[in-house]
């Protein structure tokens, strides 16, 4: 005899619905932007394991540090991170980490301290390594490569606070980007502090807050345990997917569309600015570790 027929649960239907909508999702809003979209194809790496984060909301550093080394060899080809990390800077290269300070979710200790070991083992000296976030404009503008590295979280006005996002601290009023939905936030990457120098995006999805209302929201009930780390030299398109899999979240967990502000920057950041790839269909996407509810 067959296997008993599965009847599709709502939350099965929920979640269908909710891939069929997104697939396209960020493709429209791209659409919707002004200019043409960047040429080319960009490529990112998203690792995940069931252990990084324990029940308590702990994260366990060691499998943290596992995913990171993981996310670097994928990404740049290589056999090890080692040589990964040794692609990106060399010696000679005064490197600023780029971290979120944000006090409800900051970037984890733990991935600071693997990104710090990495550089060390790619020869470069303790002391031209500098991190920093609210100070960045002062002390990583000297540097001649940059590492960003941030949580994904929902954003009152940005629609995600993101890898692009994460650079506005290098602009002199950062308030200035903040109009029409922050969609020129791609701007602050031309600043002469930044243009040029960021070999790496590291999109933190550890513990994501995929919901919220007003500019200082935080609510417990709407982080979960995603247990996963983006990668990628492209800012947009590591945005893109996680602007992507927060939609998914919310629509599953409501059941129903909750309209948040727009992530009208990502698709500006492609279109207008040309920073880089908005367009899922043109985003090589890599999925490493666990899969249970990786959502896209």
């Amino acid at each position: 005899m067959g296997e008993p027929e599965r009847r599709l649960t709502r939350r099965d239907f929920m979640r269908m619905a909710a891939y069929a909508a997104l697939g396209t999702a960020v493709g429209a809003e791209v659409m919707a932007g002004e200019d043409g979209p960047s040429a080319g194809r960009a490529r990112v790496v998203l690792v995940r394991d069931e252990h990084a984060v324990a029940g308590d909301g702990q994260l366990n550093a060691s499998v943290v540090e596992r995913m990171m080394d993981q996310a670097a060899a994928e990404l740049l080809g290589t056999d090890n991170a080692a040589d990964g990390w040794r692609r990106l800077v060399k010696p000679a290269d005064l490197v600023g980490i780029k971290t979120n300070a944000w006090q409800y979710l900051p970037t984890p200790p733990e991935v600071e301290n693997v990104i710090r070991q990495r550089l060390l083992d790619a020869g470069i000296a303790r002391d031209r390594i500098r991190m920093d976030d609210r100070g960045a404009r002062r002390t990583l503008a000297p540097c001649t490569a940059l590492i960003n590295a941030r949580p994904v979280r929902s954003h009152h006005w940005a629609g995600i606070g993101g890898c692009i996002k994460n650079h506005i601290m290098f602009a002199p009023r950062p308030s200035v980007y903040h109009p029409d939905s922050c969609a020129d936030l791609a701007r602050v990457w031309n600043l002469p502090v930044v243009r040029g120098k960021t070999r790496l995006n590291i999109l933190v999805a550890l513990t994501p807050l995929f919901w919220g209302r007003g500019p200082h929201h935080w609510d417990k009930r709407y982080v979960w345990p995603y247990k996963g780390i983006f990668v990628s030299q492209d800012p947009v398109a590591v945005d893109a997917l996680g602007a992507h899999l927060l939609q998914t979240k919310r629509r599953l967990h409501f059941g129903e569309e909750k309209p948040i502000t727009p992530t009208k920057h990502i698709a500006m950041a492609d279109r207008r600015h040309h920073l880089g790839v908005s367009d899922l269909k043109r985003i090589d996407f890599v999925k490493l570790g666990w899969t249970e509810d990786v959502l896209i």
